[in-house]
């Protein structure tokens, strides 16, 4: 597996080039780039890697300019300290995230998830143009800097937001990826999040329920209580509940009482009617 790493804090090269090691046996860093000019050079006169690592804030510029002046074959790992609000546009739009300092741990699960998605890339089309595009225009302004709050939501909206196809899980030894269409529903265990197949398997989901629900289509789904998001196929039976509220049956059978908000019962009728 050849690797290109897009850094700028040589320590922090350093010890990705040595987890790699530690959790890749055939890896193979064959260069490195510290700001945005080495990497656009390095990537114009070399063969596409397998993988690039892509730290955002170099120290000419954020990281996302790359993609506006070359041509970009590679599937992305972003290693970043960018903060939460970006982290689930990071998750849509790219192979996988590392928050720095990376850990040993969230290194190995984002190679194993990149192995498991290697199938999916095919360079000759540049399979991750459409992706890049989307995350630039979810997270960088015209000038180059983050873009929040309205000026975000409406070239996300021009773009056409893409919607997560796919989860990544680990079951028993080994990663899966299981379908959105297959999922019935997401819940909460506390701080455990976990999704049930329309089959009835359980599988634990490594993201919150705030950025589940942001990377599900909402015409195909809907959450209706802090720890409950639900498909259509999934609601099997509506009662009323007091104070306002419903009383939810789904299929497969839910692990504990679902009821929809009272706040959230109105947009609740509107999404299952349409």
């Amino acid at each position: 597996m050849q690797v290109f790493i897009v850094e700028d804090e040589p320590l922090a090269v350093k010890k990705l080039i040595r987890l790699l090691e530690e959790v890749a046996f055939d890896v193979k860093v064959v260069g490195t780039a510290g700001g945005i000019n080495t990497a656009v050079e390095w990537l114009e006169s070399n063969p596409a890697p397998d993988l690039i690592f892509l730290d955002i804030e170099l120290s000419d510029g954020q990281s996302f300019e790359i993609f506006q002046r070359t041509r970009v074959k590679s599937p992305v790992i972003f290693v970043t300290s960018y903060d939460e609000f970006a982290l689930q546009a990071f998750k849509v739009n790219s192979v996988d995230y590392l928050l720095k300092p990376v850990q040993k741990e969230d290194l190995a699960n984002a190679i194993a998830k990149y192995r498991d998605l290697k199938a999916q890339y095919n360079r000759d089309t540049s399979p991750i143009s459409a992706s890049i595009e989307s995350l630039l225009l979810s997270l960088v302004g015209s000038g180059g800097q983050p873009a929040f709050a309205e000026a975000t939501a409406d070239k996300a909206g021009k773009a056409g937001k893409e919607y997560r196809t796919r989860f990544l899980v680990k079951h028993l030894q080994k990663y899966v990826t299981v379908d959105v269409v297959d999922i019935a529903y997401f819940w909460s265990e506390g701080r455990i999040n976990f999704f049930k197949t329309r089959a009835g398997q359980k599988h634990l989901v490594e993201y919150t329920m705030e950025e589940i629900e942001g990377m599900l289509d909402p015409r195909d789904w809907f959450r209706v209580s802090r720890q409950f998001i639900v498909s259509v196929p999934s609601v099997a039976e509506i009662h009323p509940y007091f104070n306002n509220r419903l009383m939810l049956h789904l299929t497969p059978k839910e692990p504990e009482e679902v009821t929809v908000s009272r706040e959230r019962v109105g947009d609740f009728k509107v999404w299952l009617g349409k």
